[in-house]
């Protein structure tokens, strides 16, 4: 699963021709989750709520480059790194 991007020791995954709706996988030490890029809601897991907040502010500046991100995975073509939240 392709690392997309890295910040403040979370760690943003996609995979490759995953299952609807848009998301992406976001690790935080032991704690993942699945997170949904068109509301930044968690789909199924747990992150604590501090990292939950930095990757809902991560997911507001950088949705289109997660979307495109989604639609190359679909489709088998490279994902683009994405920049960290500073």
């Amino acid at each position: 699963m392709p690392e997309i991007s890295r910040f403040f020791g979370i760690v943003i995954r996609m995979y490759f021709r995953d299952h609807n709706p848009p998301h992406f996988h976001a690790s935080y030490g032991d704690d993942t989750a699945l997170i949904d890029i068109r509301s930044s809601t968690v789909i199924s897991g747990n992150l604590p709520p501090r990292a939950l907040g930095l990757v809902s502010e991560w997911v507001a500046i950088h949705r289109r480059e997660l979307s495109a991100d989604w639609e190359n995975a679909q489709a088998d073509k490279p994902l683009l790194p994405i920049p960290p939240l500073l």
